[in-house]
């Protein structure tokens, strides 16, 4: 919606007096320089008819890092942690190899589907595994006694 589509409806909702204040706070509030203190001066707003709206809570930050491998976005927040490069772990049990979309459980919990159209027959026990990052976001799995990569992403 365009900001004059938006201070026209302002208007027409609250009518006179409370439109202009409200035209005026919004000014005010797209002055300030700090993200969180123009956001914080947009949640503290009279609203018409109705309270300041309500702040959203911050989410926490993500205290595991092995535990959010894979599930960042592609660029960190600032001021966030530097990002792990790899995880290592084992597949549980007898793989017995993997095609195209098969999930992949690794002893740590996550889990990783092929993200491309290879496919491989395999007959290894416990194998020791590296996910690593890629170039754009991508990753790479590592499994002991294979020698190449498959592409992978994160889906648990």
């Amino acid at each position: 919606m365009s900001k004059k589509l938006l201070a026209i409806g302002l208007v027409l909702a609250c009518g006179g007096a409370t439109a202009q204040d409200l035209v005026g706070d919004v000014k005010a509030c797209r002055l300030k320089a700090d993200t969180a203190a123009r956001l914080a001066c947009y949640d503290a707003m009279k609203l018409p008819g109705g309270e300041p709206a309500a702040a959203a809570k911050p989410v926490a930050p993500a205290s595991d890092a092995v535990a959010k491998f894979g599930q960042e976005a592609l660029k960190p927040p600032a001021g966030a942690p530097p990002a792990l490069k790899q995880v290592e772990s084992r597949i549980r049990g007898k793989f017995l190899g993997w095609g195209p979309n098969k999930r992949i459980e690794l002893e740590n919990g996550q889990v990783w589907r092929i993200a491309d159209d290879s496919e491989a027959l395999y007959e290894l026990q416990d194998p020791k595994v590296v996910v690593h990052r890629g170039l754009f976001g991508s990753y790479f799995l590592e499994i002991e006694g294979v020698p190449f990569q498959v592409r992978v992403v994160r889906a648990r």
